[in-house]
C-alpha cells in the first residue's frame, strides 16, 4: 500500500534521539485580539443576514395645543449579509513516530492537535483584517474588515469598499503615509458624531511604537509617578490608553496585522458589541477515518465576520505599518 503524502515518518523527523532536551519552545504568537474580543454567535446558514437602522436626526419640537396628529414616514432597515468561510489545519504521523519515545513528545499527533486550533484562530484573525471582499464561490470568502468599513474613515487617496447588492466590497488603498494624533483625533470624531462608542484601538507592533510617540505632543499630558524608594529609575516608553477630546480607548498591538504590509496598513477603531464572529461550525476535530498504519487528524471551523453597524466603528487607513517608510 502506498504512503500517503504528507506522512511524518521517523526517518525525517529530527527529535527522535534521548539527548535532545525534553522541553520545546512554542515561539509562534497566539494572541488574536479582534477574534478574542468579538462576540460570538451560533449560525445556523452559510449567509446569515441582519438588519441596521438608524435613528433620525434631532429636529425642533413644538406642537400646536389642541392639533391634529401627524405621522412620519417610517423608513426600513438596511438588510446586511455575510459568507461563511472554511478554515482547516491537519496532521498525519506514522504508527512508528507514534511508538517511539520522541523528545517533548513534539512529533506526536497530540501535539500536532493543539497547533492546529492554535494555527486556525491565527487563520480567523488574519482573514477579519485582510481587505477582502465576500463572495459566494467554492471556497467562499466572508468579507474582511476592511471590506465593510466607509462612514467613520480617514484615507490617502484610496476609496471605500462597502456592502452592495449581497456582498461586500473591498477597499481600494492609497498612498502610505505616517500615523499621527491627528488623524486618530479625526475618527475618534467621526465615531463619536455618528453615535460610536468605540473603545479599542487594534493597530500592528510598529503602530503601536508610532502610537507611543503621541507623549511628545505639547496638547497631551505628562506621565506622573511616585518616586521609587530604591533608588532606581525607570524609562518610560509605553502608553497603552489614549483619552482624547472624544473617549477613551485601549492601544491593542496585533501580531497578525503586523506580518505583512497589506494588513499592517491600517489602525481600527472598534466597539466590541458591533463586531460578532459567527459560527455556523465552531473550531472543532472533523472524523477521520483509519485507511493505514498511520496517525491522522484534521481541525476545521466555519464561520464568518458579522459588522453588526459599521457605523460604529472607525478606522484609520494608509498608514505606514511595518517602518517608517512600507
Amino acid at each position: 500500500m502506498a504512503v500517503l503524502a504528507g506522512t511524518v515518518l521517523t526517518t525525517a523527523a529530527i527529535g527522535n534521539r534521548e539527548e535532545l532536551d525534553n522541553i520545546v519552545s512554542m515561539i509562534t504568537p497566539t494572541d488574536t485580539p479582534i477574534y478574542s474580543m468579538a462576540g460570538k454567535e451560533k449560525l445556523s446558514s452559510k449567509h446569515p443576514e441582519w438588519e441596521i437602522e438608524s435613528l433620525r436626526s434631532p429636529a425642533e419640537n413644538a406642537q400646536l395645543e389642541g392639533g391634529e396628529f401627524d405621522f412620519e414616514t417610517q423608513v426600513a432597515p438596511t438588510r446586511l449579509g455575510g459568507r461563511t468561510q472554511i478554515f482547516r489545519d491537519s496532521w498525519i504521523y506514522s504508527g512508528t513516530q507514534q511508538a517511539v519515545d520522541n523528545a517533548g513528545n513534539q512529533e506526536k499527533a497530540a501535539k500536532a492537535k493543539m497547533k492546529a486550533g492554535i494555527n486556525v484562530r491565527k487563520d480567523i484573525e488574519l482573514a477579519i483584517v485582510t481587505n477582502t471582499a465576500s463572495v459566494n464561490t467554492d471556497p467562499r470568502f466572508m468579507g474582511g474588515l476592511p471590506s465593510w468599513l466607509t462612514t467613520n474613515v480617514s484615507r490617502n487617496s484610496g476609496s471605500n469598499g462597502g456592502f452592495s447588492s449581497g456582498d461586500t466590497v473591498a477597499e481600494t488603498t492609497g498612498t502610505l503615509r505616517t500615523f499621527t494624533k491627528a488623524l486618530l483625533d479625526t475618527v475618534m470624531q467621526s465615531c463619536y458624531t455618528n453615535g460610536g462608542n468605540v473603545s479599542d484601538l487594534v493597530v500592528s507592533p510598529y503602530v503601536k511604537s508610532v502610537f507611543v510617540t503621541f507623549m511628545s505632543d505639547a496638547n497631551v499630558a505628562a506621565f506622573r509617578y511616585a518616586a521609587s524608594t530604591s533608588g532606581k529609575n525607570t524609562i518610560v516608553g509605553d502608553a497603552d490608553i489614549y483619552e482624547g477630546p472624544f473617549g477613551k480607548v485601549t492601544v491593542k498591538a496585533n501580531r497578525v496585522m503586523g506580518g505583512a504590509a497589506a494588513t499592517a496598513r491600517r489602525a481600527y477603531l472598534l466597539d466590541p458589541d458591533l463586531v460578532k464572529w459567527g459560527s455556523l461550525r465552531p473550531i472543532q476535530e472533523a472524523e477521520t477515518s483509519k485507511t493505514g498504519d498511520s496517525e491522522k487528524g484534521v481541525i476545521l471551523g466555519e464561520g464568518c465576520l458579522k459588522v453588526m453597524n459599521e457605523a460604529g466603528l472607525g478606522v484609520v487607513a494608509d498608514i505606514f505599518g511595518l517602518t517608517a517608510s512600507t
